[in-house]
């Protein structure tokens, strides 16, 4: 099946609209979650709900076809997809991310030849620059070997990150000693996949190993790794690489808790234990713990959303996110996996044997947080080089 992405039409409110979309394709999700952890990656019909409802474009201009989604709107989005399952929700951000970091740093007619046409590219696939590449007439000349293409199954185009290097081997580098980092989309024909994804969560997700010999990228189907200047106009894209790249792992997490705890409500109302006088979820030690992690759950989506919705509306209003914007949303995003760790433990706790037994829902959840929260991106570590930028604002008079 050819999928042809329909151009949006204009509505008052585009994020409500496709949010709603992605409703429709979360009960699709729903209905092939077990199936989708038994393939490794997502299903056809999953694939086909995603792609008929225009869902992975929701960070390309309307310009290229794309919905053109503000940061909060495609977040949401991304959150609703994730509530359905998490393996879908990260291979989907994973794609939706990448192809919004693609189209708004790539020059116009890269992005034009993958993205603005009736069947537009999805991409996947390690930006990081692992690779090596030589200098050719015209672009680059990319071998190296990558891990963790998230959604590269039904992708149509593979990032590969590269580090540039002069002829003698040696990378190349500016005036500050730093090296010449780019990142190059290529057409998946061109890149050999090598498996090797059998994690204990996440299953889905189809997180590949892959490999490219001698790659031909194009000028104009790479960008700098590192840019801070984005090509389009598009206030979502001055929230950078990281901005985007990074902080779609925060409604992936928002996702995992939110069903969570969707999934404890329910099983308590007839769960029975020794010890409890009635069901347990008419318990005051319930309760008093549903509150908690509730609440938590809230304070994370209201924080993400908000840093997320600041940065962009500043940029929005033609002025420069900050440094301590910038801390904030790397904050948000690994705060938000801390918390979904603790949602789903917590709903882990009390479902008792509801979560042991495969295949279940919670069971899922439990493994797929575990996994998410180990990502490098959201690690600990950034809380430290966040709370840099964030402390003074406490220190001003």
């Amino acid at each position: 099946m050819t999928i042809t992405a329909e151009r949006p039409v204009q509505t008052i409110d585009r994020g409500a609209e496709f949010l709603e979309r992605a409703r429709a394709a979360a009960k699709v999700i729903e209905t092939e979650a077990n199936s989708i952890e038994e393939a490794a990656t997502i299903t056809r019909p999953v694939y086909e709900a995603l792609a008929d409802a225009g869902l992975f474009w929701i960070l390309v201009p309307q310009e290229y076809g794309g919905a053109g989604l503000d940061i909060v709107s495609a977040f949401k989005v991304i959150q609703e997809i994730s509530r359905a399952d998490g393996s879908t929700g990260w291979a989907f951000m994973a794609n939706s991310c990448s192809t919004g970091v693609a189209v708004g740093f790539m020059g116009e007619t890269g992005a034009r030849e993958i993205f603005d046409g009736p069947n537009p590219g999805i991409t996947a696939g390690m930006v990081v620059p692992t690779g090596s590449a030589t200098r050719v007439e015209g672009g680059f000349n990319v071998t190296g070997r990558f891990q963790f293409a998230s959604g590269s199954a039904h992708a149509s185009w593979i990032g590969v990150g590269f580090v540039v290097h002069d002829e003698a081997g040696n990378p190349i580098v500016d005036e500050a000693g730093t090296p010449d980092c780019r990142i190059g989309f290529v057409p998946r024909s061109e890149v050999e996949f090598l498996g090797n994804w059998n994690v204990m969560g996440m299953v889905g997700t189809g997180s590949y190993d892959y490999k490219v010999e001698n790659c031909f990228v194009p000028d104009r189907h790479a960008m700098e790794t590192f840019s801070t200047t984005p090509v389009r106009p598009e206030p979502v894209y001055q929230l950078g690489l990281l901005g985007i790249g990074v902080g779609g792992h925060a409604p992936v997490a928002l996702g995992l808790a939110e069903r969570a705890l969707q999934e404890i409500a329910g099983i308590v109302e007839k769960k029975v234990r020794p010890g409890y006088p009635t069901v347990v979820g008419d318990s005051d030690l319930f309760r008093h713990d549903f509150a908690r992690h509730e609440a938590l759950y809230r304070a994370a989506r209201a924080y993400v959303y908000e840093v997320y919705g600041d940065a962009e509306a500043t940029a929005a209003a033609g002025d420069t996110i900050t440094d301590e914007q910038r801390a904030r949303m790397r904050q948000a995003a690994t705060w938000a996996q801390e918390v979904a760790g603790d949602v789903v433990m917590f709903a882990h706790r009390w479902a008792g044997s509801a979560t042991v037994r495969t295949p279940s829902a919670l069971g899922r959840l439990v493994r797929d947080a575990a996994v998410a929260t180990q990502h490098a991106l959201v690690d600990r570590m950034t809380l430290v080089e966040a709370a840099a930028a964030i402390a003074p604002s406490y220190t001003r008079s």
